[in-house]
């Protein structure tokens, strides 16, 4: 059930019509929301946490330079394969149920990670980690969409959620630095298993369950094909990300991944109960908002990447100072979450997202000015207020793809949300950094991707602008 929160009544004295007030999250509602963004911003800080503790983490347990990618490849793998899959599941079963379970896999397989006495157990509890967060994701928002209704308190909702996954990703990779130097790099996984803990101590008592009232059969043709072609494609996308797309296991997964999703489409048009409704998917607000949280998401996560690399191997920036940089562009996201739903309520989210896309390609293209020996300033200028068009484009997609849902399909809305998100983030890397690894010297390969980047953005914005407008 929706919380509701009181609004200001008009005066009933002649003149103006006094305006209503924007309503105001009641304690519960704030409770909730605490709890749904902690879990949101714990998976935020899963991404990036490990990041500066691999050199170290490697070292450790025996791990070889190119097996240090598996960290990473061992997560995304689950946490963007079976989004979808448990969105489904969450709307037909129970969202509640599901999030909590999501919440024990995660905090016990952070413990795993924490413990772990060699490669082998370490990896799978980096891949279990990934198998709750492709649970905690799409049922978290869902649980946020169906709990706030449309309107101001869902704007604001998905606001602050939008912030804290934007400062989550920044978060960790300054709080792993610091960790790594003091308690070690064990301790960026035992904080997560801790952060697991305290909310699903918290979250029984305060969340609702929700369902669909109706209980069709899950599409299991729909979620073997969808799930195997996304593990494949993005299998293929982070293995290219280092040995380039030469490799037969590369090619091999790439066109099994593309296979599975084209048959993925077949099935879902012959389905009785699809997995994902076709005719969701042939809405311009679900399709145009989707291709835009794709471009932000991919674009935003490799600038970060390629921009630690110039920071530190080019202008000999120490972990600290980076994470300095990386902190005003956390700053700045943090503004932008703050003001991003005000704008929303004025001009609507639609053109809030073509904005955002046009303003985050136009910030990243002036990092073209970057030099060699110099550019810290500018780095840190231009990536802090492309961060903040970076999150006025996460809360407007999101908004754009979820509204006029109803709330029987908002596990499916929200999981293609939360899939375009993950899948953005796990391919802009393999893809752009196989185009960089073509140059003969990092800064012109950090030059080639940034002009990728930002050509992509301006172009995905003027195509989303385009698309919008022809929508109902």
């Amino acid at each position: 059930m929706a919380i509701e929160t009181p609004t200001s009544v008009p005066a009933g004295t002649p003149g103006p019509v006094a305006r209503p007030a924007p309503p105001a999250l009641s304690g519960r509602a704030r409770l909730v929301l605490l709890v749904l963004c902690a879990a949101q911003f714990m998976v935020a800080l899963d991404f990036s946490v490990l990041n500066v503790a691999l050199p170290v983490l490697g070292e450790d347990l025996g791990l070889s330079r190119s097996g240090l990618q598996w960290a990473v490849t061992a997560f995304a793998l689950p946490s963007g394969g079976f989004l979808l899959l448990f969105g489904r599941i969450a709307d037909l079963y129970g969202r509640r149920r599901l999030f909590l379970s999501g919440l024990a896999v995660f905090g016990a397989s952070s413990l795993l990670a924490t413990m772990a006495w060699d490669p082998a157990s370490f990896l799978t509890g980096r891949a279990l980690q990934g198998l709750g967060a492709a649970v905690i994701v799409p049922t978290g928002m869902s649980l946020l969409t169906t709990t706030f209704p449309e309107g101001p308190l869902r704007d604001r909702a998905l606001g602050i959620s939008g912030t804290l996954l934007s400062l989550g990703f920044t978060t960790g990779m300054v709080a792993g630095g610091v960790l790594t130097d003091t308690l070690g790099w064990r301790s960026t996984m035992g904080l997560l298993s801790v952060a697991a803990v305290v909310v699903l101590a918290l979250a029984p008592k305060l969340l609702a369950e929700s369902r669909t009232p109706d209980r069709p059969k899950l599409d299991v043709p729909g979620a073997v094909t969808v799930t195997g072609g996304l593990l494949a494609l993005i299998y293929s996308l982070s293995t290219a990300a280092e040995r380039g797309f030469g490799g037969t296991d590369v090619r091999i997964t790439l066109v099994l991944g593309v296979a599975l999703l084209a048959a993925f489409v077949v099935v879902e048009s012959r389905s009785a109960a699809p997995l994902v409704s076709l005719p969701m998917l042939r809405r311009r607000t679900v399709a145009f908002g989707n291709l835009g949280g794709l471009a932000t998401f991919s674009m935003m996560s490799t600038i970060v990447f390629v921009l630690t690399l110039y920071l530190q191997d080019l202008l000999g920036l120490s972990a600290f100072g980076t994470g300095l940089v990386f902190g005003v562009q956390g700053l700045a996201s943090v503004a932008a979450g703050v003001f991003a739903p005000k704008v929303i309520g004025r001009i609507g989210a639609r053109r809030v997202l073509v904005f955002s896309l046009l303003g985050q390609g136009l910030f990243i293209g002036a990092l073209l000015g970057l030099g060699e020996d110099s550019g810290v300033w500018l780095a840190t200028v231009a990536v802090s207020l492309a961060s903040a068009c970076h999150l006025g484009a996460i809360i407007a997609y999101g908004l754009t793809v979820t509204s006029g849902v109803p709330d029987g399909e908002q596990g499916l809305a929200t999981g293609l949300v939360t899939t375009t998100q993950q899948v953005g983030i796990t391919i802009g890397i393999p893809l752009l950094g196989v185009l960089s690894t073509t140059q003969g010297s990092l800064f012109d390969g950090v030059r080639l991707v940034v002009t990728a980047a930002a050509v992509i953005l301006v172009a995905t914005g003027l195509a989303v602008g385009a698309g919008l407008r022809r929508a109902s």
